[in-house]
């Protein structure tokens, strides 16, 4: 594709961004939701405005994308806020992990769902967005407990799912037999899923021992842009290096400067300026993969999918919440909250398609579907809940 085609289809998704920004405050619609549909009408499935080339940047906009919210993440809600959320966060994401894959599973297995792709199923269901989720809390200028809350789970829940997505594919694994699955050993699989996280926290606290140490050493907005994305991209492409996950990278990078450094808020300021942008691209990519012949493949078993997983977020969110003893707001609406989903289930329901042949067709097809679905309103529910708790329109003070 010419240079001079792709700056112009960069600039046209970037004033998209903004009118995408403006026209979602008038009408009450979360700006991801605006981006997404204008990517799903400009790709290939409705009125190919850009070259299908255009998706080959997919990947790369959602590296970037990623690595910024999971440093930004990390310093909100892994870093000294975790004192008074920790809690809250740790009931309800364990809670709406383990009751999204369990009702996803039991709901399909009742629809006479063989049960490896039941299982396989129900071990993506519990990966969220959370690039949209924090979206629609900052175009709300949303703060408080449910807020908080949920910021708190999204920057952490997926670390859960990755772990519950190693054992179900070992279990899987099992069921379906030598002919079915890629055979790399169950505890071989298992071991992989805990050294992407373990190995990401660990690498992520080791690159943000020397950033604390750099951060604050230059005066407030001399390069602290350069610096600060010098890290995390850093800290981002070691990570894809060594086979971890670059977003658990990046988020304890984000813990560590936030409670090690004296000056923490100045690279998390600077980085906040440049992550618009990023995520703008990313979300006009991300529903310019999406093809209405997917949607229309779906069928009944992405029907039980997608209720199972609505009925485990909630349900589990809700759970969660009271035996946190957390306010009745965050209870009432985190689980509604939660069930954006995109890029990470995505990604999984790839690994499951390359692991298991005979199934990974149907997977994929399925995740692809439903991903559209839930990527294109649950942001829109998100933004509902946030207003009925009464947590919209102003920004928090401790920020």
């Amino acid at each position: 594709m010419p240079d001079a085609v792709s700056l112009i289809i960069l600039g046209g998704f970037l004033l998209a961004g903004f009118a995408a920004d403006v026209l979602g405050r008038r009408i009450y619609v979360p700006r991801v939701t605006l981006l997404l549909l204008l990517g799903f009408l400009a790709g290939p499935s409705v009125w190919r405005l850009v070259p299908n080339e255009i998706s080959q940047w997919f990947s790369f906009a959602t590296l970037l994308a990623l690595s910024i919210l999971g440093f930004h993440l990390g310093e909100r809600f892994l870093g000294k806020r975790l004192r008074s959320t920790g809690k809250s966060v740790a009931f309800v994401s364990l809670a709406e992990v383990m009751m999204s894959a369990a009702c996803v599973f039991g709901l399909l297995w009742a629809f006479g769902v063989p049960i490896p792709v039941a299982l396989l199923l129900a071990s993506i269901a519990p990966a969220t967005d959370p690039a949209a989720t924090m979206d629609v809390a900052e175009g709300t200028e949303a703060s408080g407990p449910l807020t908080n809350t949920l910021l708190g789970v999204v920057a952490i829940d997926d670390a859960w799912g990755v772990i519950l997505f190693s054992l179900l594919v070992v279990l899987a694994g099992s069921f379906a037999g030598p002919d079915a699955a890629v055979q790399a050993g169950p505890w071989a699989v298992l071991g992989m899923g805990v050294w992407e996280i373990a190995g990401g926290l660990l690498l992520g606290s080791l690159v943000g021992v020397p950033m604390s140490m750099v951060t604050g050493r230059i005066k407030s907005g001399e390069l602290t842009i350069v610096e600060t994305l010098g890290f995390v991209l850093l800290c981002s492409g070691l990570a894809l290096q060594f086979h971890l996950s670059y977003v658990m990278a990046c988020m304890a990078m984000g813990a560590t400067v936030s409670n090690l450094a004296h000056h923490h808020c100045r690279p998390f300021h600077a980085i906040k300026e440049v992550e618009q942008p990023f995520l703008v691209v990313f979300f006009v990519l991300a529903g310019f993969q999406f093809q209405i012949d997917q949607l229309a493949n779906v069928g009944w078993i992405g029907l039980g999918y997608i209720v199972g997983r609505v009925a485990g977020k909630v349900v589990g969110g809700y759970l969660g919440a009271r035996m946190a003893r957390a306010p009745r707001t965050v209870s009432r609406h985190i689980g509604f909250c939660l069930l954006p989903q995109a890029g990470i289930a995505l990604g999984l329901a790839l690994m499951v398609a390359e692991r298991f042949p005979a199934f990974g067709a149907q997977i994929l097809t399925t995740i692809v579907g439903t991903t559209f679905v839930f990527e294109l309103l649950g942001p829109v529910v998100t933004r509902w809940q946030l207003q009925w708790s009464g947590e919209t329109g102003h920004t928090d003070s401790s920020d």
